[in-house]
């Protein structure tokens, strides 16, 4: 019997809003990544995206974010006419993945993903890249300048299909240096943010806080925040790391 293929398949959705059932997908897109015969993990196939007609008006706010505009998803398919052969095809992917996932999650129930596992790409470059001076899928891309992104490929920004191409770079990378296992264990816990957001403190290392500083962040309204917060005050106990960690550490 053969072994099933290691694919991951990355999600981006174009939306009418945040917040579902008020907001509804007016497009998804996808490109799959897939573990080579080498052992390294690699784009494989097209991609691609579907218009979804969203079953209510695009506000002018959002049009102005991804110019998908009512008249183009008046005679698209519903979402849930297209989501299932999206995010459950055949062969079964290993996990989906996301630039920021909750935000897919929302969108892409349970039910419609199969209970599919997600790797968030946003909170494993908080891990593996903490160095990069924003975390936004677009900033990865020109901080990064990953190997083989075709500049045209990943145009317009913020529409499905590019995204998705551009965030399939980033997964690689994250896949080749650190595995499925691991991103999926990082992407189950919020983000471990490298450095203090806003305050008097900000841009600072939470290593270089004093300890009353660093208790103001641990009732934060953010649940980043107060993770990050946390696992500082865990790593001064003895009892973790806030940042990167190192190749011998991701093999314990």
């Amino acid at each position: 019997m053969r072994p099933q293929p290691q694919i991951v398949r990355v999600i981006d959705l174009e939306t009418t809003g945040s917040a579902p059932p008020a907001h509804g997908v007016c497009e998804i897109g996808w490109q799959d990544v897939a573990l080579g015969p080498d052992g390294r993990w690699e784009l494989q196939g097209e991609g691609g995206s579907i218009l979804v007609n969203p079953g209510r008006a695009i506000p002018p706010i959002t049009q102005a974010i991804h110019h998908i505009l009512d008249e183009d998803v008046a005679d698209a398919p519903w979402w849930h006419d297209v989501a299932r052969r999206v995010l459950d095809p055949y062969p079964r992917r290993v996990a989906l993945a996301a630039h920021r996932a909750d935000f897919e999650q929302q969108f892409c129930t349970p039910s419609l993903t199969h209970g599919q596992e997600w790797i968030c790409t946003w909170k494993c470059a908080l891990r593996l890249w903490p160095d990069s001076p924003s975390f936004s899928n677009q900033v990865l891309r020109y901080w990064r300048r990953p190997d083989g992104l075709d500049q045209q490929r990943g145009l317009p920004v913020h529409r499905a299909f590019p995204d998705a191409y551009v965030t399939a770079h980033h997964l690689r990378d994250q896949l080749n240096e650190a595995g499925v296992a691991q991103l999926l264990d990082w992407s189950r816990t919020p983000g471990l943010i490298p450095r203090v957001r806003y305050g008097p403190h900000r841009g600072k290392a939470w290593s270089e806080l004093d300890h009353e500083s660093l208790m103001g962040f641990l009732t934060d309204r953010d649940p980043d925040i107060r993770f990050t917060a946390n696992a500082e005050m865990d790593r001064r106990s003895g009892g973790g790391a806030v940042g990167r960690q190192s190749a011998q550490d991701l093999l314990l």
